[in-house]
C-alpha cells in the first residue's frame, strides 16, 4: 500500500526512459493550454462587462457565484453527454475550472480601483470610455494577474479530474491505469509529477509576473 522511495524512483525513471510519462505530460499540457486560453479570454471579457455595466453584474453576477461553487467534476456527466468521451469533454471541464475564478477576479479588479485615481484622471480630462480603458483597466491589472494565477491552478485540478474519468493519453489516464493495476508506485510517481509541474509553473512564471506587476504598480511592500 505504501511503495518505497526506491520503487517510486525506479517507476519515474522507467516512465521517462520509455517516454510514457513524457507523452502523458505533453498531452495533458496541450489540453491545459487550450483550456486555459479559453478560460482567460472568456473570464476577462465577462469580468470587464460585469465591472462596467451594473445590469450585467446584477443579473450574471449571482449566477457566476452559484456556478463557482460547483466542482468542475460535477460537470463531467453533462460533458460526456454533450461531447462524448473525447478531447472536447476534457477541454470543456478544464475550461470551466478556470473561467469562474477569472471572471470573479477581473470583476473585483475593475470595481476596486481607488477613487483617488479616478478623480485624478477626471481632473486631467479623462471620461467615459477613455477613462475606463486607459485608467480603470490598467489599475485592475494586478487583480487580473492574480486571477490568471488562480485560474491556472483550478484548471490544472479540473484537468486531472476530467482525465481520471475519460479515455485518452494523459497524466490522469496513467493515474487510473495504476489504480486499475493496483500499482501504487505508478500512482505516487504520477502524483509527484503533477505536484512538480504545478509548483514549477507557479514559481517560475506566475509568481514572478505577479511580483513584477505589483512592484510596478506600487503595491509591493518592501
Amino acid at each position: 500500500m505504501f511503495p518505497s522511495p526506491f520503487t517510486v524512483g525506479k517507476t519515474l525513471y522507467n516512465g521517462f526512459v520509455d517516454n510514457s510519462f513524457v507523452l502523458a505530460i505533453t498531452c495533458s499540457l496541450q489540453r491545459l493550454l487550450i483550456s486555459y486560453a479559453i478560460a482567460v479570454v472568456i473570464g476577462v471579457a465577462v469580468g470587464i462587462l460585469m465591472g462596467k455595466y451594473k445590469v450585467i453584474d446584477e443579473t450574471v453576477g449571482s449566477l457566476i457565484v452559484g456556478l463557482q461553487s460547483i466542482p468542475s467534476v460535477v460537470w463531467l456527466p453533462l460533458a460526456l453527454l454533450w461531447f462524448g468521451m473525447n478531447e472536447k469533454a476534457i477541454i470543456f471541464i478544464t475550461s470551466l475550472g478556470g473561467t469562474w475564478t477569472m471572471i470573479v477576479n477581473t470583476d473585483t479588479g475593475v470595481k476596486s480601483v481607488p477613487p483617488i485615481i479616478l478623480r485624478a484622471a477626471r481632473t486631467m480630462g479623462a471620461k467615459g470610455t477613455k477613462l475606463f480603458w486607459h485608467v480603470v483597466i490598467p489599475a485592475a491589472v494586478p487583480s487580473i494577474i492574480t486571477g490568471m494565477r488562480l485560474a491556472w491552478a483550478f484548471a490544472w485540478r479540473a484537468l486531472m479530474a476530467g482525465e481520471l474519468l475519460s479515455s485518452g493519453t494523459g497524466l490522469g489516464q496513467i493515474l487510473m491505469m495504476g489504480r486499475n493495476l493496483s500499482d501504487m508506485s505508478q500512482i505516487v510517481a504520477v502524483m509527484i509529477i503533477i505536484g512538480m509541474i504545478g509548483c514549477l509553473v507557479d514559481n517560475l512564471m506566475f509568481k514572478k509576473v505577479e511580483l513584477n506587476i505589483r512592484r510596478r504598480w506600487g503595491l509591493l511592500i518592501v
